[in-house]
C-alpha cells in the first residue's frame, strides 16, 4: 500500500481495456494509484485520463516497448521505484494477427509470436523479480482459453499465448514460497477494439466481465480462472479429444 493506503497497481500493456478495466474495477473496492506502462504515450495518457474519472489518484505512465526486449528491465525497475514498489501487477501486453496461419504475412506472425510471448514473458519475469525482491504482491497474467489447446484458425495467437501461460504457471510454482502470487486469468473471447470486426466466438465476454472475475479471485486462493468460468468445462473435455475430430470442430 501507498502511504495515503490506495493499492499500488502497475499496468502492463497499461492502454489495454481489459488492463484498463481491471484498474477501474479495484477503485470500486478502495483507493488505487495506478502506473499505466506501454508503447503509445498518447494511448497511455487517455486511458489514466480514464482511470482518474473512474476514482483512481492520478496515473503515472512509463514508456516499453513489448518488442524491445533489452529495455525491459530498466522500464521495470523504473516503475517500481518511481511507486515504491506495487501491490498488483497487471501483464496484458498483446496482439491478435496471423489469423490465416501458414497463409500469414510472415512478419505479421512473427510479430505475434515476439509480442504475445516473447515481449510479454520477459516483462513478466522482470515484474516477477521485482515482487520477488519486495516479498509481497500479486502478478495477474492475463492468458487466453486460446493456450489451452491451439486450434487451426488461431494457431499462431494460440501457440504464443500456450507459451506465455506455461511460463507463467511454471514460474508461480517456482516462486510459491517467496510471498508473491501467481493468477493466470484465461478469458474466451473478448469484445474489445482489438477483436473488433472477428465474429464473436460461444460464450463471449466483455473486459468488464474479465475485470470483475479477476478482482472476484485475488480474494481467494486460485491460481487460474476462466472466464467466462464455464469455459473450464467446455475445454476439460476437449483437451482430451482426438485430434481428428478436434480438427473438424468449427472453432
Amino acid at each position: 500500500m501507498s502511504a495515503t493506503g490506495a493499492k499500488r497497481v502497475l499496468l502492463v500493456g497499461g492502454s489495454s481495456e481489459i488492463a484498463v478495466a481491471i484498474g477501474r474495477r479495484l477503485a470500486v473496492d478502495g483507493a488505487v494509484r495506478p502506473y499505466l506502462l506501454g508503447r503509445s504515450a498518447e494511448q497511455l495518457e487517455r486511458a489514466a485520463a480514464e482511470l482518474v474519472q473512474a476514482g483512481c489518484e492520478p496515473a503515472a505512465v512509463g514508456i516499453v516497448d513489448a518488442a524491445a526486449l533489452p529495455s525491459h528491465a530498466a522500464a521495470v525497475e523504473q516503475a517500481f521505484a518511481s511507486a515504491g514498489g506495487f501491490d498488483i501487477v497487471v501483464i496484458a501486453v498483446g496482439m491478435l494477427g496471423g489469423q490465416e496461419g501458414l497463409d500469414s504475412d510472415p512478419d505479421t506472425a512473427a510479430e505475434v509470436m515476439q509480442v504475445n510471448f516473447l515481449g510479454a514473458g520477459s516483462l513478466m519475469m522482470d515484474c516477477l523479480r521485482a515482487l520477488r525482491s519486495q516479498g509481497s504482491g500479486t502478478l495477474i497474467v492475463l492468458s487466453s482459453v486460446a493456450a489451452e489447446r491451439a486450434r487451426a484458425g488461431n494457431a499462431i495467437y494460440g501457440a504464443a499465448k500456450a507459451g506465455l501461460d506455461a511460463l507463467a504457471q511454471g514460474l508461480a510454482d517456482a516462486t510459491a514460497s517467496t510471498g508473491v502470487r501467481v493468477l493466470v486469468v484465461r478469458p474466451g473471447f473478448v469484445t474489445t477494439k482489438m477483436t473488433e470486426g472477428l465474429p464473436p466466438a460461444p460464450m463471449a465476454t466483455t473486459a468488464a466481465a474479465v475485470a470483475d472475475a479477476t478482482v472476484l479471485a485475488l480474494d481467494g486462493k486460485a491460481h487460474t480462472i476462466w472466464v467466462p468460468g464455464r469455459l473450464r468445462y467446455l475445454f476439460a473435455v476437449l483437451r482430451h479429444l482426438p485430434r481428428p475430430v478436434f480438427r473438424r470442430l468449427p472453432l
